[in-house]
């Protein structure tokens, strides 16, 4: 497949794969946040609201 490569042990088995982001980045990106949210999963979450006025809190106001 044009843009990714393949590298393999001493075995022939394949144990890493080289991407070209030229190619697929979009695709790596929709990948690695599906990775990054899958291991979050579980976290403790913050409401909306809540995180909005802890952010309005700590910037200093404007004007």
């Amino acid at each position: 497949m044009k843009g990714i490569q393949f590298i393999t042990n001493e075995r022939g088995k394949k144990v890493a794969v080289v991407i070209s982001l030229a190619e697929w980045g979009e695709e790596w990106e929709d990948f690695y946040d599906n990775l990054v949210a899958e291991e979050r999963n579980g976290e403790p979450t913050v409401k909306w609201k809540d995180l909005k006025a802890g952010m309005n809190q700590e910037s200093p106001a404007s004007g």
